[in-house]
């Protein structure tokens, strides 16, 4: 018997046998150095995270160093392994920042303060409400007679308004203030969804709720850009008054250089007053090494870094049996669990259960810092904060927005604080319904259907709603409203045709929501819990705990593997692009209220 063999044929199947076993070993070596390298990398981060537990000595005579190029955010911040790798951006809790600043007022190793570099705000952090806080904060550093030196380069408004309480302001000879006025600009998808094929139908109440109007329209309803335009007015009333103070400024007169500038250069504004001097950076290090005893050293002036000195800080209401707990609600409320920086109704209701059963936990206050969301997450959220103000005192600090479903949860507590830049108000709700009907049939998709009942369908997005469907959502969209009105008008003792006439989605800055009743008073997350511990009667005698809690190292690290990616540049014009993009389309992640129906802001209000 002759075997007949194509010699190519070997040679593939060599060459094939070669490149199976090459491969297999080079997957091999690959998955045996992930997990090395993991574990290595897991290593060395406890080593860090233990590094970061050890107080950081420091001289006396030193400088506190406030380095601005964070986000000030209101809960506890995550370990974020991004900042390890340069992909990301540090997250301070705000309430650490103010404790740190004010205990350093009193700290006799404390000489001063130097406040540089410039904001990166992310998602709901370093709003305006936020910041007048560490603005507040600031101003008492200074009451104690210790100065503050602010030293800018491409300063932005928000910068510059916490800038503006130093005793001397430098600015870099070719720096800028960019402070050209506040500006929201909404993104509009209607054209978008149109050219796709994806099909939207509405249902609202209110003529001012807005959140829909990116989805239906090309641009702002008049109605919509009235209310912008009054909002940003009273926010930006609130600016200029509080800089115009601090450097003994006519409000008028910071208006006309912002109109005259826009990019106010720094030669401009020295002349209007706005910085005290013109400096390279160098001379003001130098001045401070003198001013804390290494002048002529090679050495750095003697400082201590916020986050560092905020380590060795005692926590307010450290001590005492009676509890404080303190919840905060920062992001978009949602239905269900909920990620890390959105409000779960079921995660937030349960806590609320738990602190109301908890006979140590003496009073409740609610941190609120979102613009609304799901209408059956933020009503499960309310009716825990009812059952708990029963039995203990529940007060609210509002931050920088507090807004629709913020401020359902908010309104039934005993007294509710904000800021006068707070976003508040917008009591009003909508529906929301997409359809890829046209989307699919352009892909030669079908649907067809067999069902029971004649609304059985309704709440697919195979095809469009009906009249009769739109009605159902109408009538639930109705009923909504007339429950979130009635529930104001009781819970803040308001009369109802009054609350019928200011609701309506109307957006309110925290001066007016004052006005109408909406909220009761100014005042900090700490007049907050100043109230609560009055209110309970605990006098100094309390601890605090805080919710959500931070989480450990592991469960950390765990999640950070799983979205681990390249982000490249922050300050790329595409990265730019891609981040607002991203976070409007995150918007409609959060769309999961069971029923469609939203009590949420306009497309989060960006203050630019």
């Amino acid at each position: 018997m002759v075997l007949l063999v194509d010699l190519p044929d070997v040679f593939i199947v060599f060459h094939m046998r070669n490149f199976i076993s090459s491969m297999l070993g080079t997957m091999a070596a690959l998955i045996i150095f992930i997990i090395a390298g993991s574990v290595l990398l897991l290593g060395l981060l406890i080593v860090i995270n233990a590094v970061g537990e050890n107080p950081v000595p420091f001289e006396s005579d030193s400088y506190l160093v406030l380095d601005l190029s964070t986000n000030f955010a209101d809960a506890p911040a995550e370990i974020d392994f991004g900042t390890l790798t340069g992909g990301g951006v540090e997250t301070v809790q705000l309430s650490s920042a103010i404790r740190a600043i004010q205990e350093a007022a009193k700290d006799w190793r404390i000489k001063g303060l130097l406040l540089t570099g410039s904001l990166l705000p992310e998602g709901l952090g370093s709003g305006y409400g936020a910041l007048r806080e560490l603005r507040e904060a600031l101003l008492e550093f200074k009451a104690s007679k210790k100065p503050i030196h602010a030293y800018l380069n491409n300063a932005s408004t928000r910068d510059y308004y916490l800038a503006s309480v130093a005793d001397d302001i430098a600015l870099d000879p070719y720096g800028v203030i960019v402070m050209p006025g506040l500006a929201t600009e909404p993104v509009f998808f209607a054209k978008a969804f149109k050219r796709f094929g994806i099909g939207v139908q509405v249902t609202r109440v209110g003529k001012y709720k807005g959140a829909i109007e990116p989805y239906i329209r090309d641009d702002l309803s008049q109605e919509n850009r009235t209310q912008l335009q009054i909002l940003l007015d009273d926010i930006w009333h609130g600016i200029l008054s509080d800089i115009a103070e601090s450097r003994d400024l006519k409000v008028a007169s910071l208006q006309d250089i912002v109109n005259r500038e826009g990019l106010i250069r720094a030669e401009a504004a020295k002349q209007a007053g706005l910085v005290d001097r013109v400096i390279y950076r160098d001379v003001i290090l130098d001045e401070l090494k003198k001013e804390t005893g290494v002048k002529g050293s090679t050495d750095p002036f003697k400082q201590i870094a916020l986050l560092d000195y905020a380590a060795i800080v005692p926590r307010r209401g450290n001590f005492g049996s009676g509890k404080i707990a303190v919840l905060y609600a920062e992001g978009d409320i949602v239905d269900g669990e909920g990620e890390w920086t959105q409000v779960g109704g079921d995660r937030f209701s349960r806590e609320l259960r738990s602190l109301r059963q908890d006979d140590s936990v003496k009073a409740i206050v609610l941190r609120v810092n979102s613009p609304g969301g799901s209408a059956s997450a933020s009503e499960v959220i309310q009716r825990e904060m009812r059952l708990a103000a029963k039995e203990k005192p529940v007060v609210v600090s509002m931050g920088s927005y507090a807004a629709s479903g913020g401020y359902w949860i908010s309104t039934y507590a005993d007294r509710i604080f904000a800021e006068p830049t707070t976003i508040t108000g917008s009591i009003g709700v909508y529906g929301v319904m997409f359809d890829v009907q046209e989307l699919a049939s352009n892909w030669g998709i079908s649907f067809d259907r067999v069902k029971t009942g004649r609304f059985a369908d309704a709440l697919s997005i195979s095809r469009p709603k009906t009249d009769a469907e739109i009605e159902v959502m109408q009538r639930s969209v109705d009923w909504i409203y007339d429950e979130f009105v009635g529930k104001v008008s009781e819970s803040r003792k308001l009369d109802l045709t009054f609350v019928q006439e200011i609701a309506q989605g109307r957006v309110w800055s925290g001066v007016e929501a004052k006005k109408l009743g909406l909220v009761d008073d100014f005042g900090s997350l700490e007049t907050a819990i100043d109230y609560a511990v009055g209110q309970a009667g605990l006098r100094e005698n309390y601890r605090i705990s805080e919710f959500p809690r931070r989480k450990n190292l592991g469960e950390a690290l765990a999640e950070f593997l799983e979205r681990l990616k390249s982000r490249g540049s922050r300050s790329s014009i595409y990265q730019n692009i891609v981040r607002r993009m991203e976070s409007e389309l995150n918007t409609l992640n959060s769309f999961n209220d069971p029923q469609g129906l939203y009590a949420r802001l306009p497309l989060t209000i960006h203050l630019q």
